[in-house]
């Protein structure tokens, strides 16, 4: 089926489903991938966001959920229209801190998303 991507059942912790299958990616690889991926950047309207297919050396299929200033702007806004008290940010360091300059505006772009 088109942009269904299962992991396999792993437990974690005792938690029934989770996905201690999959594997956390850099934010700095994320976006030197996303633009030669298979699919390029998809949106997924009801989690509110983007993610991407590829398949790897061997022809496995893999996609890499994420979230992007846009996301998390949307989450953020949430949270503040529900007077809910913040919102976090999983691993912060995952972003680019190079000095490239379009990661320097990337990076930037994430931590003021946070902010609605």
């Amino acid at each position: 089926q088109e942009h269904v991507c299962s992991l396999p059942k792993v437990p974690f912790r005792g938690a029934p489903c989770s996905d201690a299958a999959g594997s956390q990616v850099p934010y700095a690889a994320i976006m030197k991938q996303v633009n030669s991926s298979l699919s390029g950047l998809l949106w997924d309207e009801v989690q509110k966001a983007p993610f991407y297919e590829y398949k790897d050396s061997v022809g496995q299929f893999h996609q890499v959920w994420f979230d992007d200033p846009h996301s998390i702007s949307l989450k953020a806004a949430y949270v503040k229209s529900r007077g809910l008290r913040g919102i976090g940010m999983w691993n912060g360091n995952s972003l680019d801190y190079s000095k490239e300059a379009a990661a320097e505006q990337q990076t930037q772009a994430m931590w003021k998303a946070l902010t609605p």
